[in-house]
């Protein structure tokens, strides 16, 4: 009885949500190698403004934004950081040997990994002080939404300390760098520890019972949700191999046809 209880008490909307946002950033990938990797005239959506001024912000959003949520339910936010940033440290080590010994541009310095295991420390480092300090839990949500609004609100200004300086330190907060290398998929600090903290003091408030908000969803519906709510509650390894999975089996595919 209690593991059914369990179970049915599980926050799956999160899941679902993040799946279809992994599912979109997929797609995406997938346009990409298709259009950019392997020479197709097609996918022309990758070139249109309203793409990347509306749709893809809320493929990040949603996904950054879930993820910091999610954080209200972990028991331990410095493990899952330092895990995280494991990973992530390991992504630069493997792209930078492709990128210089393969030929195939992909060097990762500071991407969604990187951000999430920082800003994942961020919110630890946060409850620490919230508890050390006895404060009140809705304290310090009503300071991580402000800090976060705050952090997003600053990516306006960035711009104007754009290459002022060379040092690569200030590479993961958002400012351009001089004499930066060429990378892949980079998401700074500012503006996305922002929507991390934002979501972060969201999921104190709705999910300070850290059960489902929709408790009494059908049967019928959870199976179609099902599939998604798979690859978001497994949304870390989807993201590590499924770039490097959907590359190559587009490369035997051009292989096999003569493309490449």
């Amino acid at each position: 009885m209690a593991k059914s209880s369990v179970k049915s008490n599980r926050a799956f909307e999160l899941d679902f949500l993040r799946g279809i946002a992994i599912i979109m950033m997929m797609f995406m990938h997938f346009s990409y190698d298709i259009r950019y990797e392997f020479g197709f005239d097609t996918f022309e959506y990758l070139k249109s403004k309203w793409f990347w001024e509306f749709v893809h912000p809320i493929i990040i959003v949603l996904f950054v934004g879930l993820s910091g949520l999610c954080c209200s339910f972990s028991r331990n936010n410095l493990k899952r950081g330092l895990k995280l940033l494991a990973v992530a440290l390991a992504f630069t080590g493997g792209t930078y040997f492709v990128t210089r010994f393969m030929g195939i541009d992909c060097l990762i310095l500071f991407n969604v990994l990187h951000m999430l295991s920082v800003s994942t420390l961020i919110y630890a480092l946060a409850t620490f002080i919230e508890k050390k300090a006895k404060m009140k839990p809705e304290q310090m949500t009503f300071i991580l939404i402000m800090i976060g609004i705050y952090i997003i609100i600053l990516n306006n200004s960035l711009y104007y300390y754009d290459y002022e300086t060379s040092n690569m330190l200030f590479y993961p907060i958002g400012i351009a760098i001089q004499g930066e290398p060429i990378v892949a998929d980079y998401m700074p600090l500012i503006p996305w520890l922002g929507v991390f903290l934002t979501g972060a003091g969201a999921g104190r408030v709705l999910y300070s019972e850290k059960k489902t908000l929709f408790p009494e969803t059908p049967n019928w519906m959870r199976k179609i949700t099902a599939p998604f709510e798979f690859l978001g509650r497994h949304s870390l390894i989807v993201y590590i191999v499924h770039q490097p999975i959907i590359y190559g089996i587009l490369y035997v595919i051009m292989l096999a046809i003569g493309r490449v």
